[in-house]
């Protein structure tokens, strides 16, 4: 075993897991940004070298994070989604549920602005968080944008969609609530009082909807 600060210890094969509870405070602090191999060592209690043991560099490190951020966004999603009240007409139930995804994806986008950011930024080769130019090998899909569409598509299924506008619906859906999550974490509208942000939000909530009953 080997001995962290704080008369803890870590048995074999922990550290790894540990390792990336330190990387993700550090993301929820701070944002992407923040996510440093050495520095995620230096919260275990350990040197680099046993650090690099376990993640090849800062970039493999951050993904992780990425990973991780992805995931509990998606459980925020659901989790709001499961809060809403059912409706004995389908189509109003399949508008409370695309709205309330949409709700808890912006809520924790709010609440939680460091592991947001870290859901979607791009490790460079060089370990750092950013566009690249260089081509990337294709990532599974974002199960944040996989609740949004799958509610759309059950919604559209209630409204007689027509199915050439469908695949296009999810990204617009997806791009109208990260557009207004961004907005409110570093665009003009972060400084909004609570009751105004509130209302932008439920006002584009709506608009998602009814957009795609428009479809």
């Amino acid at each position: 075993m080997a001995a962290i600060s704080g008369g803890k210890t870590y048995h074999h094969g922990d550290l790894r897991n540990a390792l990336i509870c330190a990387a993700v405070d550090l993301a929820t602090e701070g944002g992407p940004e923040r996510v440093v191999l050495r520095e995620a060592a230096r919260r275990v209690g350990v040197s680099p070298t046993a650090a690099y043991r376990h993640f090849d560099g800062r970039g493999e490190l951050l993904r992780t994070v990425r990973t991780h951020a992805q995931r509990v966004l998606a459980d925020a999603m659901e989790r709001a989604a499961g809060r809403e009240p059912g409706a004995d007409d389908p189509a109003l139930a399949a508008e409370r549920r695309l709205a309330a995804l949409c709700r808890g994806y912006v809520g924790f986008a709010v609440d939680q602005p460091g592991l947001y950011r870290a859901a979607f930024c791009v490790p460079r080769p060089d370990g750092t968080a950013g566009p690249t130019p260089e081509r990337q090998v294709p990532e599974p899909e974002i199960r944040a944008f996989t609740l949004l569409r799958d509610a759309l598509e059950g919604l559209t299924r209630v409204g007689a969609p027509r199915p050439a506008v469908r695949p296009a619906a999810g990204a617009a859906a997806w791009s109208a609530v990260h557009g207004l999550s961004l907005l409110l974490l570093d665009g003009p509208l972060r400084c909004l009082p609570a009751q105004r942000r509130n209302a932008v939000v439920e006002t584009t909530l709506a608009m998602v909807v009814s957009g795609t009953r428009a479809l």
